[in-house]
Formats: structure tokens, C-alpha cells, sequence
């Protein structure tokens, strides 16, 4: 098998683009080695006969049918299952004979109308079994997956499969239907400084009805360090907290994605990000004053500044009032520093309007 024939069969078998360093990984040479092989099928699938071809989507490929040919086709093309019934479907493959009243339990009232739907198209079937019934896949689910036999350990053990093949549990939550990386509001400008693509913003917090059902298609959620009890109410996939009140917090939620982000975009937000860092380390070296934090979150700041501590220095505290002890922060302090509920912007411009609050703080101190 020649490396142009597995990458055009991975393309045509994904069903959704795949990115070049999953295609390097797989046929075991580097995406600078791939990419020309992929611009030379690109081209014949150009200048061919064809009903097919390979789109760029900016690093990532998708084999598709030609747009003039959509019509044609929509009356026998499958339909694409929406992603709560594609994970109400999962969760019945996976525990298989799973019982009715237990599913509806589990995933909401919801789940009738996904079992309807679910066994009009085939994909299961419904045994009597007591009151309720017990659920199971059909043959048809076995073809349409792409599986050798409609067994349940057979099925079982490719779901494990396939989330071992795809980085763990991020793996068995695509196989689930869930394509996105969800960002609550406040950490939306990572997906710019990471490059990534497939994301949803939402408030995750507190999230509405429609938001609930956009994160059932989230894999992987970003979100404020301290906040995951209150998300795990609503979401049952991956958490990544990460905190924004230093350049240093940046830079470290930007590497956490890097494993879904653009390589080139993340080299170019990091140095952007330290270059930015050092600027602020060079304005603080002239400050003579020292300085008292009157909060971790301060401490934190000041460190990152260098600037001198004492305990007879200048008292810097968070805007935010009350602490979660009760305690009033903002008792004969010198200097506030905005915090994110007082402020406006993207994490960096946030993070600059905190160093600002302290420089300007102490400079107008000294004069």
C-alpha cells in the first residue's frame, strides 16, 4: 500500500476532516512529509471525473461530495443522527441490554423521543420486559458503524478501541457525538490564541436549556479554576480549569490545548504573550517602593512584576470587596486591582489592566 492510498482511504473513510498530524501519525512520517501528498491528490481529485473532492480546511482535510451533485444525492444519502440521540444510541450500545426506565433515568424524558427515532431508522430494537423494556443494537447498527457483528461484546470492545486509538476519554466522547471544545465566555480568545476551529462558547455555569443541548456536543470544557463542582451539575465530559490572572496563567492554558490547537498559532501567542510579560517586568524595575498583597491572587501578580515586599509596603488588594471568608479585602488598601467581573476584554488585555492598575498605583505613589 502506497501512502497516497492510505491517506485517500482515510479521508474517504473519516466522514469529517482530518488533520495532517493525524495523518502523519498513521502512515508514520512528519506533516511537512504528508502535505504534498495530500496537495497531489488534492489535484487529481481537481482535474478528474469525479463526484468527489478533498476540500483544505486549513490544515485538516475532508473528502466530500461535489456541492453540484448535493441534490442528487440528499434523497438516499443517511441521515446524520443529531448528538443527544447519537449518545442516547451509545450509551445503548455500550451497556446493551440496557433497560428502558433506566435510560430515561440516566439521560432525561428526552430519551423517548431518541428510542422512537432511533428504532424507526433501525438501529435498535425494544424487547418487552416487565413494565418497561429492555434495549438493544440491530444488525444495522453493526453495518452503519462500520463493525464486524452486532454482539455486545464485539461492540463493547471497539467503543474501548476506539477510545485508546483517540487519546482516551476525548476519543470515547467523539465516538459519543461530541465534535466541540466549549469555552465559557471569559476564556473565549483562547480559541484565537490557540488557532483551534471546532469550538462553542458557552455559559456553562448556569446554562440555559439551548445551552445544555450545546453542551452535549462539547468533549473538552474550559473553564475558571474552582468552578468544576458547579459545571459537573449539567456536563459529564472532560474539565479544564485554568486560571487568567497572570501572563504566566495564559501561557499555561494556552499549552494545555496544545494537543487540539494549531502548533504555529500557539509558538506565535506564546512568545507574543512573553515578550508582552517582559515589557511589564522592565517598567516595574524602576519602582522603588515596596509592597504588601493583600490576597494570593496579588501575591501572585507582584511575583511576576519582582517587585520588593514588605510588610510596611504599599497594600494592594483585589477590587472585588468581600472575600469568601467574609473578610473585607479592601480595608485600607492603597491600590485596587480590577478583577474579571470589573473588567472588560480578552484574557491578555485583562491581564494587562491588572499589571496597569499596580504600576500606575505606585508610580503616582512615588511622585
Amino acid at each position: 500500500m502506497s501512502e497516497r492510498e492510505i491517506i485517500e482511504a482515510i479521508l474517504f473513510a473519516a466522514g469529517e476532516a482530518v488533520d495532517t498530524q493525524t495523518l502523519a501519525k498513521i502512515i508514520n512520517r512528519s506533516a511537512k512529509n504528508v502535505t504534498p501528498v495530500i496537495q497531489s491528490l488534492m489535484e487529481e481529485y481537481s482535474t478528474r471525473e469525479s463526484g468527489m473532492e478533498i476540500i483544505d480546511l486549513g490544515g485538516r482535510y475532508v473528502m466530500q461530495v461535489k456541492p453540484k451533485y448535493t441534490d442528487l444525492i440528499s434523497p438516499i444519502a443517511p441521515k446524520e443522527l443529531k448528538a443527544p440521540i447519537l449518545r442516547t444510541l451509545s450509551m445503548v450500545a455500550y451497556h446493551q441490554p440496557v433497560v428502558q426506565s433506566e435510560l430515561v433515568d440516566m439521560r432525561g424524558n428526552s430519551v423517548y423521543d431518541h428510542i422512537r427515532e432511533l428504532k424507526d431508522r433501525g438501529f435498535i430494537e425494544a424487547v418487552p420486559h416487565g413494565r418497561t423494556k429492555l434495549l438493544q443494537t440491530t444488525p444495522l447498527f453493526a453495518d452503519y458503524f462500520g463493525l464486524d457483528r452486532n454482539e455486545p461484546e464485539c461492540i463493547k470492545k471497539k467503543i474501548v478501541e476506539l477510545s485508546r486509538q483517540q487519546s482516551g476519554k476525548e476519543g470515547l466522547d467523539r465516538w459519543l457525538g461530541r465534535k466541540f471544545i466549549g469555552f465559557t465566555p471569559m476564556y473565549r480568545s483562547l480559541v484565537d490564541l490557540c488557532g483551534i476551529k471546532d469550538y462553542r462558547t458557552i455559559n456553562a455555569y448556569d446554562p440555559t436549556e439551548e445551552e445544555l443541548d450545546e453542551l452535549a456536543d462539547v468533549y473538552k470544557l474550559v473553564i475558571t479554576k474552582g468552578y468544576a463542582e458547579k459545571v459537573t451539575e449539567h456536563y459529564d465530559g472532560e474539565i479544564i480549569e485554568v486560571r487568567s490572572t497572570t501572563f504566566e496563567d495564559v501561557i499555561d492554558a494556552i499549552k494545555v490545548l496544545e494537543n487540539v490547537a494549531d502548533p504555529e498559532r500557539v509558538k506565535e501567542s506564546i512568545e507574543l504573550i512573553t515578550e508582552l510579560r517582559e515589557r511589564y517586568v522592565s517598567k516595574a524595575l524602576v519602582i522603588s517602593k515596596k509592597v504588601r498583597p493583600a490576597t494570593d491572587m496579588i501575591a501572585r501578580i507582584v511575583s511576576d512584576l519582582r517587585l520588593g515586599i514588605s510588610t510596611e509596603g504599599v497594600v494592594i488588594a483585589p477590587d472585588y470587596g468581600t472575600s469568601s471568608e467574609g473578610m473585607d479585602v479592601t480595608e485600607g488598601a492603597d491600590i485596587l486591582v480590577p478583577t474579571h467581573s470589573s473588567i472588560e476584554g480578552d484574557l491578555i488585555e485583562r491581564v494587562c489592566k491588572k499589571y496597569d492598575a499596580i504600576i500606575d498605583g505606585l508610580k503616582k505613589l512615588e511622585d
